[in-house]
Protein backbone atom coordinates (compact mmCIF):
# COMPACT_ATOMS: atom_id res chain seq x y z
CA UNK A 1 0.00 0.00 0.00
CA UNK A 2 1.42 3.56 -0.86
CA UNK A 3 2.28 5.35 2.36
CA UNK A 4 -0.26 8.87 2.57
CA UNK A 5 -0.29 11.33 5.18
CA UNK A 6 -2.07 10.24 8.30
CA UNK A 7 -5.56 12.60 7.98
CA UNK A 8 -5.04 14.67 11.30
CA UNK A 9 -7.27 16.84 13.16
CA UNK A 10 -9.78 16.18 10.53
CA UNK A 11 -12.47 17.22 12.62
CA UNK A 12 -10.79 20.11 14.40
CA UNK A 13 -9.86 22.05 11.57
CA UNK A 14 -13.88 22.05 10.27
CA UNK A 15 -14.96 22.19 13.54
CA UNK A 16 -16.07 25.61 13.60
CA UNK A 17 -17.85 25.05 10.53
CA UNK A 18 -19.58 21.98 10.54
CA UNK A 19 -19.10 19.81 13.92
CA UNK A 20 -20.33 16.27 13.82
CA UNK A 21 -23.23 16.94 15.97
CA UNK A 22 -25.60 19.84 14.99
CA UNK A 23 -28.40 20.81 16.74
CA UNK A 24 -31.92 20.97 15.34
CA UNK A 25 -33.73 24.14 15.17
CA UNK A 26 -34.59 25.74 18.62
CA UNK A 27 -36.93 27.76 19.87
CA UNK A 28 -37.03 30.63 22.14
CA UNK A 29 -38.92 29.27 25.06
CA UNK A 30 -35.77 25.97 24.85
CA UNK A 31 -33.07 28.41 24.62
CA UNK A 32 -34.41 30.01 27.74
CA UNK A 33 -34.37 26.60 29.88
CA UNK A 34 -31.23 25.68 28.23
CA UNK A 35 -29.48 28.77 29.30
CA UNK A 36 -31.24 28.36 33.02
CA UNK A 37 -29.57 24.75 33.26
CA UNK A 38 -26.08 26.11 31.48
CA UNK A 39 -26.16 28.76 34.59
CA UNK A 40 -26.64 26.09 37.12
CA UNK A 41 -23.67 24.56 35.95
CA UNK A 42 -25.34 21.40 33.83
CA UNK A 43 -22.64 20.37 31.40
CA UNK A 44 -24.26 18.75 29.12
CA UNK A 45 -26.66 21.61 28.95
CA UNK A 46 -23.29 24.47 28.54
CA UNK A 47 -22.49 21.92 25.69
CA UNK A 48 -25.12 22.06 24.15
CA UNK A 49 -25.61 25.80 24.64
CA UNK A 50 -21.80 26.15 23.41
CA UNK A 51 -23.14 24.72 20.22
CA UNK A 52 -26.07 26.73 19.74
CA UNK A 53 -23.95 29.68 19.63
CA UNK A 54 -21.40 27.57 17.28
CA UNK A 55 -23.86 27.55 15.11
CA UNK A 56 -26.28 30.31 15.28
CA UNK A 57 -28.96 28.10 15.96
CA UNK A 58 -31.81 29.78 17.92
CA UNK A 59 -29.30 32.32 19.18
CA UNK A 60 -27.14 34.54 17.13
CA UNK A 61 -23.78 32.75 16.05
CA UNK A 62 -21.07 34.13 18.30
CA UNK A 63 -18.12 31.80 18.24
CA UNK A 64 -16.63 33.66 21.20
CA UNK A 65 -20.11 32.61 23.79
CA UNK A 66 -19.42 29.24 22.13
CA UNK A 67 -15.83 28.23 23.45
CA UNK A 68 -17.16 30.03 26.69
CA UNK A 69 -19.96 27.46 27.39
CA UNK A 70 -17.05 24.52 25.49
CA UNK A 71 -14.59 25.59 28.40
CA UNK A 72 -17.42 25.44 31.11
CA UNK A 73 -18.44 22.13 30.34
CA UNK A 74 -15.03 20.94 29.26
CA UNK A 75 -13.81 21.70 32.98
CA UNK A 76 -16.41 19.08 34.13
CA UNK A 77 -14.75 16.55 32.11
CA UNK A 78 -17.71 16.82 29.41
CA UNK A 79 -15.52 14.75 26.64
CA UNK A 80 -17.14 16.31 23.32
CA UNK A 81 -16.53 19.78 25.23
CA UNK A 82 -13.22 18.90 25.82
CA UNK A 83 -12.56 18.03 22.02
CA UNK A 84 -14.10 20.81 20.67
CA UNK A 85 -12.07 23.71 22.67
CA UNK A 86 -9.01 21.77 21.36
CA UNK A 87 -10.11 22.57 18.53
CA UNK A 88 -10.74 26.05 19.63
CA UNK A 89 -7.17 25.86 20.21
CA UNK A 90 -5.93 24.20 16.89
CA UNK A 91 -7.41 27.09 14.82
CA UNK A 92 -6.91 29.99 17.55
CA UNK A 93 -10.59 31.36 16.81
CA UNK A 94 -13.40 32.01 19.60
CA UNK A 95 -11.47 34.39 21.83
CA UNK A 96 -8.60 31.43 22.38
CA UNK A 97 -4.69 31.98 20.68
CA UNK A 98 -3.85 29.19 18.34
CA UNK A 99 -1.87 26.93 20.22
CA UNK A 100 -0.63 23.18 19.54
CA UNK A 101 0.00 22.42 22.73
CA UNK A 102 -3.07 23.13 24.61
CA UNK A 103 -5.05 21.58 21.59
CA UNK A 104 -3.53 18.45 22.60
CA UNK A 105 -3.79 19.25 25.84
CA UNK A 106 -7.73 18.90 25.69
CA UNK A 107 -8.19 16.56 23.43
CA UNK A 108 -6.43 14.11 25.47
CA UNK A 109 -8.56 14.67 28.01
CA UNK A 110 -11.42 14.00 25.54
CA UNK A 111 -9.53 11.19 24.12
CA UNK A 112 -8.66 9.18 27.54
CA UNK A 113 -12.38 9.05 28.33
CA UNK A 114 -12.48 6.70 24.98
CA UNK A 115 -13.77 9.97 22.47
CA UNK A 116 -13.00 7.93 19.27
CA UNK A 117 -12.51 10.85 17.43
CA UNK A 118 -10.55 12.85 19.81
CA UNK A 119 -8.25 9.46 20.01
CA UNK A 120 -7.10 9.28 16.60
CA UNK A 121 -6.81 13.20 15.84
CA UNK A 122 -4.52 12.67 19.02
CA UNK A 123 -2.95 9.99 17.41
CA UNK A 124 -2.25 12.41 14.03
CA UNK A 125 -0.60 14.93 16.55
CA UNK A 126 1.93 12.65 17.79
CA UNK A 127 2.52 11.18 14.26
CA UNK A 128 3.09 14.57 13.08
CA UNK A 129 4.33 15.98 16.27
CA UNK A 130 2.33 18.85 16.78
CA UNK A 131 1.81 20.21 20.04
CA UNK A 132 3.60 16.53 21.07
CA UNK A 133 6.89 15.22 20.58
CA UNK A 134 6.64 12.65 17.43
CA UNK A 135 6.25 9.39 18.21
CA UNK A 136 4.99 7.00 15.73
CA UNK A 137 4.29 4.01 17.94
CA UNK A 138 2.18 5.98 19.82
CA UNK A 139 0.55 7.66 17.34
CA UNK A 140 -0.56 4.02 16.53
CA UNK A 141 -1.79 3.09 20.03
CA UNK A 142 -4.77 5.99 19.64
CA UNK A 143 -5.45 4.95 16.12
CA UNK A 144 -6.00 1.71 17.28
CA UNK A 145 -8.29 2.36 20.28
CA UNK A 146 -10.22 4.56 17.85
CA UNK A 147 -10.19 2.32 14.78
CA UNK A 148 -11.34 -0.73 17.21
CA UNK A 149 -14.52 1.52 18.14
CA UNK A 150 -15.17 1.66 14.21
CA UNK A 151 -14.21 5.16 13.51
CA UNK A 152 -13.51 4.83 9.99
CA UNK A 153 -10.61 7.38 9.72
CA UNK A 154 -8.54 5.83 12.30
CA UNK A 155 -8.96 2.52 10.68
CA UNK A 156 -7.39 3.76 7.62
CA UNK A 157 -5.15 5.71 9.98
CA UNK A 158 -3.75 2.50 11.15
CA UNK A 159 -3.78 0.86 8.05
CA UNK A 160 -1.11 3.27 6.65
CA UNK A 161 0.49 2.42 9.86
CA UNK A 162 0.91 -1.14 9.16
CA UNK A 163 1.31 -0.16 5.26
CA UNK A 164 4.75 1.83 5.85
CA UNK A 165 5.66 0.30 8.99
CA UNK A 166 5.41 3.60 10.80
CA UNK A 167 5.27 2.93 14.58
CA UNK A 168 4.40 -0.99 13.91
CA UNK A 169 6.04 -4.02 12.12
CA UNK A 170 5.19 -3.38 8.96
CA UNK A 171 2.16 -6.06 7.51
CA UNK A 172 0.76 -5.61 4.48
CA UNK A 173 -2.07 -8.11 5.18
CA UNK A 174 -3.01 -6.38 8.04
CA UNK A 175 -2.79 -2.80 6.26
CA UNK A 176 -5.21 -4.19 3.52
CA UNK A 177 -7.52 -5.34 6.21
CA UNK A 178 -7.81 -2.21 8.35
CA UNK A 179 -8.10 -0.11 5.09
CA UNK A 180 -11.35 -2.42 4.02
CA UNK A 181 -13.19 -1.80 7.56
CA UNK A 182 -12.63 1.84 6.39
CA UNK A 183 -13.57 1.63 3.22
CA UNK A 184 -16.56 -0.79 3.93
CA UNK A 185 -18.18 2.82 5.69
CA UNK A 186 -17.78 4.41 2.77
CA UNK A 187 -14.30 6.12 3.35
CA UNK A 188 -13.20 7.01 0.04
CA UNK A 189 -9.62 7.65 0.77
CA UNK A 190 -9.21 3.97 2.11
CA UNK A 191 -11.85 2.89 -0.68
CA UNK A 192 -9.04 3.84 -3.34
CA UNK A 193 -6.41 1.38 -1.07
CA UNK A 194 -8.63 -1.20 -1.22
CA UNK A 195 -8.75 -1.00 -5.34
CA UNK A 196 -4.98 -1.13 -5.30
CA UNK A 197 -4.38 -3.50 -3.16
CA UNK A 198 -6.75 -5.77 -5.49
CA UNK A 199 -5.17 -4.29 -8.74
CA UNK A 200 -1.80 -5.72 -7.87
CA UNK A 201 -2.15 -8.43 -5.57
CA UNK A 202 -0.72 -6.06 -2.47
CA UNK A 203 -1.65 -8.09 0.86
CA UNK A 204 -4.91 -9.98 -1.02
CA UNK A 205 -5.33 -11.97 -3.74
CA UNK A 206 -5.02 -10.37 -7.17
CA UNK A 207 -8.51 -9.18 -8.21
CA UNK A 208 -8.82 -6.90 -10.67
CA UNK A 209 -12.58 -7.50 -11.08
CA UNK A 210 -13.08 -6.35 -7.19
CA UNK A 211 -10.37 -3.81 -7.89
CA UNK A 212 -12.03 -1.90 -10.06
CA UNK A 213 -15.50 -2.36 -7.34
CA UNK A 214 -13.26 -0.67 -5.18
CA UNK A 215 -11.72 2.17 -7.35
CA UNK A 216 -15.24 2.98 -8.69
CA UNK A 217 -16.85 3.91 -5.08
CA UNK A 218 -13.67 5.75 -4.55
CA UNK A 219 -14.00 7.67 -7.62
CA UNK A 220 -17.49 8.33 -7.29
CA UNK A 221 -17.27 9.77 -4.62
CA UNK A 222 -14.27 12.38 -5.75
CA UNK A 223 -11.51 10.53 -4.59
CA UNK A 224 -8.31 11.85 -7.12
CA UNK A 225 -6.26 8.62 -6.94
CA UNK A 226 -9.80 6.80 -7.59
CA UNK A 227 -10.66 8.70 -10.50
CA UNK A 228 -6.68 8.31 -12.05
CA UNK A 229 -6.78 4.38 -11.15
CA UNK A 230 -10.48 3.55 -12.34
CA UNK A 231 -9.20 5.07 -15.68
CA UNK A 232 -5.92 3.06 -16.11
CA UNK A 233 -8.40 0.46 -15.61
CA UNK A 234 -10.79 1.38 -18.41
CA UNK A 235 -7.40 2.82 -20.87
CA UNK A 236 -6.37 -1.03 -20.24
CA UNK A 237 -9.48 -2.55 -19.84
CA UNK A 238 -8.26 -4.32 -16.73
CA UNK A 239 -11.27 -5.84 -14.78
CA UNK A 240 -13.60 -3.67 -16.96
CA UNK A 241 -14.02 -3.34 -20.62
CA UNK A 242 -11.20 -1.12 -23.00
CA UNK A 243 -13.09 1.97 -23.38
CA UNK A 244 -10.82 5.00 -23.59
CA UNK A 245 -13.16 7.91 -23.75
CA UNK A 246 -14.55 6.64 -19.94
CA UNK A 247 -10.27 6.41 -18.98
CA UNK A 248 -10.38 10.12 -20.64
CA UNK A 249 -13.50 11.51 -18.97
CA UNK A 250 -12.07 10.13 -15.57
CA UNK A 251 -8.45 11.27 -15.74
CA UNK A 252 -10.27 14.72 -16.56
CA UNK A 253 -11.96 14.85 -13.51
CA UNK A 254 -8.51 14.13 -11.56
CA UNK A 255 -6.68 16.10 -13.23
CA UNK A 256 -8.93 18.81 -12.50
CA UNK A 257 -8.31 18.01 -8.60
CA UNK A 258 -4.50 18.11 -9.21
CA UNK A 259 -3.73 14.46 -9.43
CA UNK A 260 -0.97 15.00 -11.59
CA UNK A 261 -0.46 11.52 -12.96
CA UNK A 262 -3.87 12.28 -14.37
CA UNK A 263 -2.66 15.87 -15.98
CA UNK A 264 -0.06 13.80 -17.83
CA UNK A 265 -1.33 10.60 -19.12
CA UNK A 266 -4.45 12.59 -20.36
CA UNK A 267 -2.02 14.94 -22.67
CA UNK A 268 -0.42 11.76 -23.65
CA UNK A 269 -3.63 9.88 -24.88
CA UNK A 270 -5.20 13.06 -26.15
CA UNK A 271 -2.68 12.33 -29.28
CA UNK A 272 -4.25 9.60 -30.36
CA UNK A 273 -7.74 10.39 -29.68
CA UNK A 274 -10.02 11.36 -32.44
CA UNK A 275 -12.14 15.09 -31.99
CA UNK A 276 -15.19 12.50 -31.86
CA UNK A 277 -14.14 10.87 -29.44
CA UNK A 278 -12.56 13.66 -26.73
CA UNK A 279 -15.99 15.63 -27.57
CA UNK A 280 -17.57 12.79 -25.95
CA UNK A 281 -15.06 12.37 -22.90
CA UNK A 282 -15.54 15.85 -22.06
CA UNK A 283 -19.48 15.34 -22.16
CA UNK A 284 -18.59 12.70 -20.24
CA UNK A 285 -16.50 13.79 -17.99
CA UNK A 286 -19.34 16.76 -16.85
CA UNK A 287 -21.91 14.19 -16.37
CA UNK A 288 -19.94 12.47 -14.11
CA UNK A 289 -18.72 15.98 -12.12
CA UNK A 290 -22.44 16.49 -11.86
CA UNK A 291 -23.19 13.22 -10.43
CA UNK A 292 -20.44 13.30 -7.74
CA UNK A 293 -21.20 17.09 -7.10
CA UNK A 294 -24.69 15.53 -6.75
CA UNK A 295 -23.83 12.66 -4.77
CA UNK A 296 -22.30 15.26 -2.30
CA UNK A 297 -24.77 17.64 -1.90
CA UNK A 298 -27.31 14.78 -0.83
CA UNK A 299 -25.17 13.36 2.32
CA UNK A 300 -24.82 17.41 3.61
Amino acid sequence: MRRMTARCFSLLVLAFCALSITPAAIAADDIAKLRAQAEQGLAEAQFNLGLAYHHGTGVPKDIRLAVKWYRKAAEQNHAKAQYNLGAAYHVGVGGVPKDARLAVKWIRKAAKQEYAIAQNDLGAAYERGTGVPKDARVAVKWYRKAAEQGLAEAQYNLGLSYGSGRGVSKDIRVAVQWSRKAAEQGYAEAQSNVGGSYYHGTGVRKDVREAVKWLRKAAEQGDAKGQFSLGVAYYNGTGIQEDHVAAYAWWSLAAALGNENATKTRLLVKRRMTAGQLAEAQRLSRQLASQIEKAHRSKK
